[in-house]
């Protein structure tokens, strides 16, 4: 493990952790003030081009004077369909508004995807403060809300639509994709999820995705407010945990992981894969994808690596996620052995949610704020909501997340449930699997030049974003 920037290096680290955080925070602070909201990024691309949220309580503040607006010449529309989960489409967001900056393009306001699993039909102004985003955004790049009228089917006009090639870097957008938009005007990325490499672009690239996602995307307002009431009740009982309990239906249909199931509960969900073309794929063993550390961890298997991780009976426990699949006998165990575990709909009036019933990315950006905000964040899968959530917390300065290394837990919890290994001996392994960068700790993000997908996520470290020399 090594820190990016030459001043920090590990051991220093290890002997004074506060001292870390106070940098970490201070060039923070210094970053968002100077660099982030008056930055002149992106000019050496320009030339090419042509020669070719800690949850707060919302206040009523001021209105502020907006950033002026970037003249620029557009390359043409940018539409954008993204697909996938809110945090997939988060992620996907934040990359194609530095796509149509590097282009110099004018991109229409993303579309949200409706027809996955979820189903949700929310548009982006439900579950993102649109104006925010626009005017927020305005000195980088041109946003519309809608494509305009002469480009649309109703007036003849024959949309281009394409798929970027996935973990694609600046070279492939400038020499590839933009010749398509001087031909054709208007584009639509069929889909923008991981489209962007994680390395390998320049500083002004990966600082841009940042300053959408930690400052042009804000959640609506109702959504913040009803946030920050969840992380105000919850912080008024004490200090919390915030458990991303990835044990739901789609989770388990998509990975085809059936440990703990019925017979039928397993039938049930393999029908449900083979439901959804984008989910299908050869027959799967399940036990053979758990041993590989491909699984959630059951609601039961959470309960030893917490107790082994030394959370006591008495920790609150806030579970960030849908329907626990199996419901209430599959939570029986970790209610009996957390009993203050808590979820938003035992903290709100069901008034209060009932605006967001049946809207999944809304309710999953309540669980996003509150994850955000606890003091411990532990997710029992590294999806896209763990990883997006671990590296907000890493950008407000470092706060504990656990990420469970599951190859070896089920290990350890096979050999501990066949009496193997006793308690104790379990609890000591579990331990040392678990200390250093699987803690939360500053490190340098993993490379793989030839595997993107192996390599650590853009948006779990965005390193150029925190610390004062990053490369």
């Amino acid at each position: 493990m090594r820190v990016v920037g030459d001043r920090w290096k590990l051991d220093r680290w290890k002997l004074d952790r506060r001292t870390l955080r106070r940098g970490a925070m201070t060039s923070l602070r210094l970053f968002v003030v100077g660099e982030l909201w008056h930055s002149k990024i992106f000019t050496g691309l320009t030339n090419q081009i042509s020669r070719f949220s800690l949850p707060v309580e919302p206040i009523q503040s001021p209105p502020r004077s907006l950033l002026p607006r970037r003249n620029y010449t557009s390359n043409g529309f940018l539409q954008v369909s993204c697909n996938g989960g809110l945090n997939q489409m988060r992620a996907a967001i934040c990359d194609m508004v530095t796509v149509a900056r590097l282009l110099n393009l004018t991109l229409v306001v993303p579309e949200l995807d409706k027809k996955s699993f979820w189903a949700d039909p929310s548009d982006f102004e439900d579950i993102f403060d649109i104006r925010h985003f626009i005017d927020s955004l305005r000195d980088e790049v041109r946003i519309l809300r809608r494509l305009p009228k002469r480009y649309s089917k109703k007036y003849g006009y024959r949309l281009f639509e394409m798929a970027p090639v996935s973990w694609s870097d600046d070279k492939y957008y400038l020499q590839k994709v933009l010749p398509l938009f001087i031909k054709y005007k208007v584009i639509r990325f069929s889909r923008s999820d991981a489209r962007l490499a994680n390395n390998g672009l320049s500083l002004d690239i990966q600082r841009l995705r940042c300053r959408v996602n930690f400052q042009g995307l804000k959640f609506t307002p109702r959504i913040e407010a009803l946030g920050s009431k969840l992380v105000r009740i919850l912080q008024q009982r004490g200090s919390f945990v915030a458990l991303h309990l990835r044990y739901e239906m789609d989770m388990l249909a998509f990975s085809g992981c059936t440990h703990g199931c019925t017979e039928e509960e397993a039938e049930e969900l393999k029908k449900m894969r083979y439901a959804y073309p984008w989910w299908r794929e050869k027959e799967i063993v399940s036990e053979q994808r758990r041993v590989q550390g491909l699984c959630p961890l059951t609601p039961e298997e959470s309960v030893l690596v917490l107790k082994a991780l030394g959370f006591q009976k008495d920790t609150q426990i806030y579970i960030a996620a849908g329907e626990i699949y199996g419901g209430a006998r599959r939570l029986a165990l970790l209610k009996e052995s957390f009993p203050r575990i808590v979820k938003k709909e035992m903290l709100l009036d069901p008034m209060e949610l009932q605006q967001f019933q049946n809207h999944s990315s809304q309710m999953a950006a309540l669980d996003f704020l509150v994850s955000v905000a606890s003091d411990t964040f532990i997710p029992t899968y590294y999806g896209n909501m763990a990883k997006v959530v671990e590296g907000h917390r890493r950008y407000v300065g470092f706060k504990k997340t656990i990420l469970l290394n599951r190859k070896r837990l089920v290990e350890l919890l096979d050999l501990h449930n066949n009496k193997t290994i006793s308690w104790d001996q379990f609890a000591v392994a579990v331990k040392e699997a678990h200390g250093g960068r699987s803690m939360g700790e500053p490190t340098h993000r993993k490379v793989i030049s030839d595997k993107p997908k192996e390599e650590d996520y853009f948006y779990a470290n965005p390193q150029e974003c925190i610390y004062e020399n990053p490369l």
